[in-house]
């Protein structure tokens, strides 16, 4: 989750030559996969795409994002270049130490990442439904490990096996 302070007044004082805050309010954000099936419900397409998003796109996101029912409307005009800075770093974040390689080998998918298939995903390997509210990137991760890890290891061929012992026979110079 994401907290930042948006200033919605501002006083000047004549004396100080400075502005103050005169009222702000705290808006609290969650990149997940509720705001990702909230955004793709109102513009029928997928969020996860490499499709560029327009201004009005980005803001209906950032809309989506937030956690509290009562924000006033006039909040989302005041966000500044700032803040919208903040949120895009939280968003590409990776919330997570779990560092996975990515395996060459492995069939790229040609699935476009809809809400509805990573929640697909998360039926069909049996992750929780609360883990919807968990950062996109962080979910994301978990799916791939828990795909990692049900994957059978593959067995080593016999061609495979026969050259690797040729190889261990020459290098430690033995005969068998």
């Amino acid at each position: 989750m994401l907290e930042i302070d948006v200033t919605i007044d501002e006083d000047y004082d004549e004396e100080t030559n400075q502005f103050s805050v005169a009222q702000s309010f705290k808006v609290r954000l969650e990149h997940s996969l509720v705001s990702v099936s909230k955004w793709e419900s109102v513009w029928e397409e997928a969020f996860l795409s490499d499709k560029d998003k327009t201004s009005e796109q980005t803001i209906s996101y950032v809309q989506m994002m937030l956690l509290d029912e009562n924000v006033p409307p006039e909040i989302l005009q005041k966000l500044i270049e700032q803040h919208l800075r903040k949120i895009q770093e939280y968003i590409v974040a990776r919330m997570t130490a779990t560092k996975i390689a990515d395996d060459p080998t492995a069939p790229k998918t040609r699935d476009v990442k809809t809400a509805e298939l990573i929640y697909y995903l998360m039926i069909e390997l049996n992750i929780p439904m609360e883990c919807q509210h968990w950062h996109l990137n962080r979910l994301l991760t978990l799916i791939r490990v828990v795909n990692q890890k049900n994957t059978p290891k593959q067995k080593m061929s016999l061609k495979d096996r026969r050259d690797l012992n040729r190889a261990r026979r020459q290098q430690f110079g033995t005969r068998g």
